[in-house]
């Protein structure tokens, strides 16, 4: 346990949380994302909902501030008729963001590639539908 780091954050998160540079991408996935299918490193947080973990990534990185996309979520399939309501969380959650951002989204396969490039992919628990983030890192400054 260290003081100032929320203990959602498990060791092996907080050591890919300071490997990646800045444009490095991280996916929190919800229960329903095909996580270790898709090629990279996976880090497992079952039990935690994407919203707590969220934040407490937040408190840690920066999201890049030289590309609009840099919070990015999955577009609603068409024709589907879930609400995704914790788009509306993500959106709080974004106000205290550095830099404070609005989420861009991505249709699902195209989605699903981008997720393959990424550093690493962090499975929770969040059993909400359209749950998933990718967020990219800025630049840390001293």
């Amino acid at each position: 346990m260290l003081k100032g780091i929320s203990p959602l954050i498990s060791p092996e998160l907080l050591k890919i949380l300071s490997e990646m540079g800045h444009g490095d991408e991280i996916v929190l996935a919800d229960a329903h994302f095909p996580a270790m299918s898709m090629g990279v490193p996976v880090v497992r947080a079952d039990g935690l909902g994407t919203e707590e973990l969220l934040k407490a990534i937040l408190q840690l990185i920066p999201l890049d501030q030289y590309d609009s996309q840099h919070f990015i979520l999955m577009e609603v399939t068409p024709g589907d008729t879930v609400k995704p309501v914790i788009h509306d969380a993500y959106r709080d959650i974004l106000k205290t963001a550095e830099p404070a951002t609005v989420p861009a989204y991505l249709e699902r396969f195209a989605y699903y590639e981008r997720a393959k490039k990424a550093y690493c992919i962090v499975a929770t628990g969040e059993c909400a539908q359209y749950a998933n983030i990718i967020l990219k890192k800025g630049v840390v400054g001293i």
